[in-house]
């Protein structure tokens, strides 16, 4: 263990001194919510300093084991050589353990998502694009018995979307989908192309995380626009019947959301609302990403969307996100949703990156 994380993990072990002091204390529980933030403060403190331990004791077992190595008795010999490997093994799990334990950890994780996609560059070949895309992520959300739903679409002639936000609803949904917002480029032949030449185009996707209702942005009224209108689509009984639709726009930044996809107004409202929140906080956040980007580039990069984060070739039958130099060759079963290696990977990566700045300690 480097000797800056054992370091982060003596400090640990001195502020679980500070807790026990502060619950034991007989005014601790006349504060609730400051009782309950020790309570669950301690709870962690406590599993990772016993872990600490844990690795510490292992650490004098592996030192006494190397030192019976070279015993004369050849049982002894062997049974220390036994311990010897025990313990570097419970050594090697329980580091990991303990560095996963002290990266920075996002709250967003956990929440449901909106994704949008928009084509870009391309022409009608790009909103075919953001067909397929849309297509993969309903089917990776499919995968995952994740809930989705369709909060507004702008269907292309030729088929696909100029743009289609999503609802998707589950556990760590945003947790796993975060990285997926950039600029994803497509390279093949278009069905209109006589003669076979390879087209590039593009979308750009944003995962935005569903904001708590207890914690979202607060917007005064006064700001919004709020306009009513037919809903759009293929047809149906329902459709272009009622003023139904809402699209309201935040006059400050200029930001829109719209809902279309229900029969009722109100709910279409309060769909848009939270789409309208989501995106205004996802501006703060990049507004503050960019401030800390100036300082470190990260190597996952900061999620913006003009970033060109990943190319499908079709020809070549592969998938290469830039980010980190991946090129899967399973180019079909990606499409059909199954995005888990690439999620797995970026995942990973993030991690390793976080680790290396925990590592080198404070600046």
């Amino acid at each position: 263990m480097k000797p800056s994380l054992r370091q982060q993990f003596q400090r640990l072990a001195l502020r679980l001194a500070e807790l026990d002091a502060s619950l034991a204390d007989s005014d601790a529980a006349s504060d609730l919510k400051r009782y309950r933030d020790l309570t669950r403060e301690h709870a962690e403190v406590a599993s990772l300093v016993e872990r600490f331990r844990r690795y510490e004791q292992r650490e004098r077992d592996l030192a006494g084991a190397e030192e019976l190595a070279g015993a004369d008795d050849a049982e002894l010999a062997a049974l220390a050589a036994e311990e010897s490997k025990a313990a570097r093994e419970e050594l090697e799990r329980l580091l990991a353990e303990l560095q996963s334990s002290l990266l920075p950890k996002d709250d967003d994780d956990a929440r449901h998502a909106f994704l949008e996609i928009r084509a870009g560059t391309g022409g009608d070949e790009s909103a075919l694009f953001a067909g397929d895309l849309a297509r993969m992520y309903l089917r990776h959300a499919e995968r995952h018995r994740w809930q989705t739903e369709v909060l507004s679409e702008s269907p292309s002639e030729l088929g696909g979307y100029k743009e289609i936000v999503l609802r998707i609803a589950g556990d760590g949904v945003y947790g796993q989908l975060r990285f997926e917002s950039g600029g994803h480029r497509v390279q093949r032949v278009p069905a209109t192309e006589t003669q076979g030449r390879i087209h590039t185009s593009a979308c750009t996707v944003a995962v935005l995380p569903e904001p708590d209702a207890a914690e979202e942005v607060k917007i005064n009224p006064a700001e919004l626009r709020i306009d009513t209108f037919r809903a759009s689509g293929a047809g149906g009984q329902h459709v272009n019947k009622t003023d139904s639709a809402i699209r309201i726009t935040h006059l400050p930044t200029g930001i829109v959301a719209e809902c279309q996809d229900d029969r009722s107004q109100h709910r279409n409202k309060a769909k848009a609302m939270a789409v309208l929140v989501a995106r205004i906080a996802e501006k703060e956040r990049s507004e503050r990403a960019a401030k800390e980007a100036a300082t470190r580039k990260g190597l996952i990069g900061s999620g913006d969307r003009s970033d060109r984060i990943r190319t499908y070739n079709f020809p070549q039958g592969r998938v290469t996100d830039h980010r980190i130099n991946l090129t899967l060759y399973r180019l079909q079963a990606i499409l059909d949703g199954d995005l888990d290696e690439l999620i797995a990977a970026l995942k990973a990566a993030r991690a390793a990156e976080q680790l290396a700045v925990l590592e080198s300690g404070p600046a």
